[in-house]
């Protein structure tokens, strides 16, 4: 999220002085009413990737999402969208779309959640455009890659496991959000946020608050059940990736550094 514009408490951007102090890219790519989805992500990262390695730097990956982060990392593939075919298809019933899924990929229930509405819809429109059924697109080299956990790119990757109070953390750094405006920044956003950029935890449930339609405390306790119900999923998404080195929660950063080191010495 922090590729919006004017998300940058919420989102825990870098600050200035951090810009200035470490070069960063792929921030403030477009202005929140505008969507900017993974597959255009993955483009700009792997060009922003590519430059620098041309300089002979090294780039560092930090934070976002496990989507956005393999997409840089592996060879994720994103089929194309097209709104007219996904408006038809969103048209069915959700058991319409399944029985007409299941009838072009009898297979598919290897590959696709079908008690997933979100997910049977892209699987059908992906097929419509394409003509590949997601059994035809699970057998393609790259993707067996990413099941397989197999990099595009040279990449060492370290984890920070949270730790048994990263619930008191959370609540906070919400708070901290909270002390440094992250209302007044939500209230300067309303009636801009797109498809997308309306989505993000912490932004999503402080827009009530913001039109005055919802008490701040409510706000508050709906954010950061949100944020918590997030870094949940994203611990079960990286847990399951075999490469990462993880380093064990400490309080102390300088700690977590050194381990840090530790384990990119033995790597090397």
């Amino acid at each position: 999220m922090q590729v919006y514009r004017g998300m940058d408490i919420g989102t825990a951007k870098a600050t200035v002085e951090m810009q200035r102090e470490l070069r960063h890219h792929l921030l403030d790519l477009v202005d929140p009413h505008e969507d900017l989805p993974v597959a255009l992500f993955q483009r700009y990262g792997h060009e922003v990737l590519d430059d620098i390695a041309q300089r002979g730097a090294v780039a560092v990956i930090c934070g976002g999402s496990g989507l956005h982060f393999r997409s840089l990392v592996d060879p994720l593939e994103f089929p194309p969208s097209d709104a007219g075919v996904r408006s038809t298809i969103d048209a069915l019933s959700q058991a319409d779309a399944r029985s007409r899924l299941e009838v072009i990929d009898p297979e598919v229930a290897r590959h696709v959640d079908l008690a997933n509405p979100r997910r049977v819809a892209r699987a059908l429109e992906i097929a419509e455009i394409t003509g590949l059924t997601p059994s035809d697109r699970a057998q393609t080299e790259k993707a067996k890659a990413v099941r397989s956990y197999e990099p595009a790119r040279d990449v060492v990757i370290l984890g920070v496991d949270p730790g048994e109070k990263l619930a008191n953390r959370i609540e906070r750094r919400f708070d901290e959000m909270l002390q440094q405006g992250l209302l007044d920044e939500v209230a300067g956003l309303l009636g801009r946020l797109g498809r997308l950029a309306g989505q993000a935890v912490g932004y999503k449930e402080m827009l009530a608050v913001a039109a005055g339609q919802k008490p701040l405390a409510e706000g508050r306790r709906d954010a950061i059940a949100a944020t918590k119900a997030l870094a949940k999923r994203q611990r079960t998404f990286f847990r399951r990736d075999p490469r990462i080195k993880w380093i064990t929660w400490e309080p102390d950063p300088q700690k977590r550094l050194q381990q840090a080191l530790r384990l990119l010495d033995g790597i090397a």
